[in-house]
C-alpha cells in the first residue's frame, strides 16, 4: 500500500460499533500474544531458578514468540487485520531487564542485525498479507509472520535481543529505567520497516503495474 493512501480517520470513528469490535479484537490478539512471549521468559527463569540464558532458552522463547504470533495474528485477521500484535508488548512487559548488547557486540553490530531482522519481517508482511496479488498466499501469511519473527529471535536473540519494533524494547526500558544504547532499537526497526515498504511498495506492488504469473497443474 503506498504510503499517501494511508488513512489516519477522524476521533468520531473510535466510537463506531465496527471500530470498537476491532479495537477488542487487537487487544484479545495482545493477550494471546504478550501471554505466551512473556510467560516462557518467566517460566524459563522458574525452571532455572533465574539462572542465565542458554540456548535452550533461546528455542523456548523463539518458538512461544513464533507459535502465539502465529495464533495472535489468524485470531484478529478478520476482524481487525492483526496489525497491531506486535506493538502490544510496550508497557506491558513483567521481566524487568532491558534489552541490551552481548558481549563483543557493538551499537553498529546491533543496528545492522535489527535493520536486517526488520526488513525481512515487514517485507513478509508486505508479502503474504498487503499486496493485493497476494491470492491464496494470504492464507498462510499469519504462519509466515510468526516464523520469520520465530527465525529472527534465533539469529539475533543472542547479539542484542532481536526487538524489530520499538516498542518491543520500550516496555522493559521504561521498567527497569535502562536506556544504554537504546536508540538502536528504534533506529534500526525504523530503518529496516522502511527500506522493505519502499522496496516492495514500489518494485513489486507498484500500484499492481504487473500482472501475477498464472498457475500451472502439472
Amino acid at each position: 500500500m503506498p504510503f499517501y493512501r494511508i488513512a489516519v480517520g477522524t476521533p468520531g470513528e473510535a466510537s463506531q460499533p465496527d471500530a470498537l469490535k476491532a479495537a477488542l479484537a487487537e487487544f484479545f490478539s495482545m493477550v494471546i500474544f504478550v501471554f505466551a512471549g512473556e510467560g516462557s521468559g518467566m517460566a524459563f527463569n522458574k525452571l532455572t531458578d533465574n539462572g542465565s540464558a542458554t540456548p535452550s532458552g533461546l528455542v523456548a522463547a523463539s518458538l512461544a514468540h513464533a507459535f502465539a504470533l502465529f495464533v495472535a495474528v489468524s485470531v484478529g485477521a478478520n476482524i481487525s487485520g492483526g496489525h497491531g500484535v506486535c506493538m502490544s508488548e510496550c508497557g506491558l512487559v513483567l521481566e524487568t531487564s532491558a534489552f541490551s548488547l552481548s558481549t563483543n557486540v557493538t551499537v553498529w553490530n546491533a543496528l545492522v542485525f535489527e535493520i536486517v531482522m526488520t526488513f525481512g519481517l515487514v517485507y513478509t508482511v508486505y508479502a503474504t498479507a498487503v499486496d493485493p496479488k497476494k491470492g491464496n498466499v494470504g492464507i498462510i501469511a499469519p504462519i509466515a509472520i510468526g516464523l520469520i519473527v520465530g527465525a529472527n529471535i534465533l539469529v539475533g536473540g543472542a547479539f542484542d535481543g532481536a526487538s524489530m519494533n520499538p516498542a518491543v524494547s520500550f516496555g522493559p526500558a521504561v521498567v527497569s529505567w535502562t536506556w544504554t544504547h537504546h536508540w538502536v532499537y528504534w533506529a534500526g526497526p525504523f530503518i529496516g520497516a522502511a527500506i522493505a515498504a519502499l522496496v516492495y511498495d514500489n518494485i513489486f506492488i507498484c500500484d499492481n503495474a504487473h500482472e501475477q504469473l498464472p498457475t500451472v497443474d502439472y
